[in-house]
């Protein structure tokens, strides 16, 4: 019997403080060679038994075994040096350091295909897994080598098929391509943006999903929500041409955003996971609030593809507010679920 209002996260959670500071993103390894390796697994059993716990229906790894959503990913590849960096503007909103590809890119082996194993032996559950999308990882690179974005997302959605295909066979349902970028750069999106993600998951069987979001709750990213008006509508440049494409789910954000909750209409026909918890916020939502998110895109989206769940990622949370907030978001799908089935 398929769960009416499926819960899961938008990807990462807290990590426990003996494994790296805790509230704060890119946060260093507190352990070395095998204690790390040992360490992360035990913090991404953690994690799923915090889930569980909170009564999330569809788990994750709560991104335990990285530091960062997309460099991480990037570390493991050829092609780039993280000891050659330069300053780029991320998204249009703040400057960072960034590595620099330095020749063509090419993984040589599966990165987080060990860790979806592992988390594959310790539940039943269905399992999303979170890998950043090819015009966000281009965002966060300085490239010095193939002087065009396109070129290099056309490269990366290569790779990320690779993986996107072993992770499918170590058992993952939900592959999810996380795309901040396509909040931003509209012309790209529609160019090649969506073309470099249908390459993603060309082939794939198991469940897609595009994470499009306003960001993590840092200072960067509220300063230039603050810039963006009564109304966001940044969806309605993406939208139409993800409701056209081969792309199974859409994520995003829609709680105490400025997001009209009917530009869901655009992506009608597809799942939507709907951000009913706010991740820049350090209240926790009561399970009334969660409920009122998800019976306002109930008018714009059919009960069978509305799948509840957060923002975007919660690692700079505290662990303590990340469960409560879980929590509501379980119980908040319940009431819901209850209303639909009476």
């Amino acid at each position: 019997m398929k769960t009416l209002l499926p819960t899961s996260t938008a990807g990462s959670l807290p990590k426990p403080s003996w494994l790296a500071q805790p509230e704060k993103l890119w946060s260093p390894w507190k352990l070395q060679n095998e204690e790390l390796l040992e360490g992360k697994r035990d913090a991404l059993r953690l994690s799923l038994a915090d889930q569980q716990h909170a009564g999330i229906d569809i788990v994750s790894d709560g991104e335990q075994t990285r530091q960062h959503f997309v460099t991480t990913f990037i570390e493991h590849l050829d092609g780039v040096d993280f000891e050659k960096r330069e300053t780029v503007r991320i998204r249009n909103r703040y400057d960072a350091s960034v590595p620099t590809v330095v020749g063509a890119v090419s993984r040589q082996k599966p990165v987080f295909v060990e860790d979806a194993r592992f988390l594959r032996q310790h539940t039943t559950q269905p399992i999303k897994w979170a890998l950043p999308g090819p015009m966000t990882m281009i965002d966060t690179l300085y490239d010095a080598h193939y002087k065009s974005r396109e070129k290099l997302a056309w490269e990366f959605a290569k790779i990320l098929n690779e993986e996107a295909r072993e992770l499918e066979a170590a058992g993952v349902d939900i592959i999810q391509f996380d795309e901040p970028a396509f909040n931003v750069f509209f012309d790209e999106v529609n160019d090649w943006g969506v073309a470099t993600l249908e390459r993603a998951i060309e082939g794939l069987k198991c469940e897609t999903a595009v994470h499009i979001c306003y960001g993590y709750g840092i200072k960067a990213n509220t300063d230039w929500k603050s810039t963006l008006g009564s109304e966001w509508r940044q969806y309605e440049e993406s939208f139409p041409k993800l409701q056209q494409s081969s792309i199974g789910m859409i994520s995003l954000e829609c709680k105490n955003s400025h997001v009209p909750m009917d530009l869901i209409e655009l992506i009608r026909g597809k799942k939507v996971m709907v951000g009913a918890i706010d991740v820049a916020s350090n209240t926790i939502e009561t399970p009334e609030e969660v409920a009122q998110t998800l019976r306002k895109a109930l008018q714009f989206v059919d009960a069978d593809k509305l799948y509840p769940c957060t923002n975007c990622g919660m690692a700079p949370l505290s662990r303590p507010i990340a469960m409560g907030k879980l929590q509501a978001l379980s119980a908040g799908a319940e009431i819901v679920r209850r209303e639909l089935t009476a």
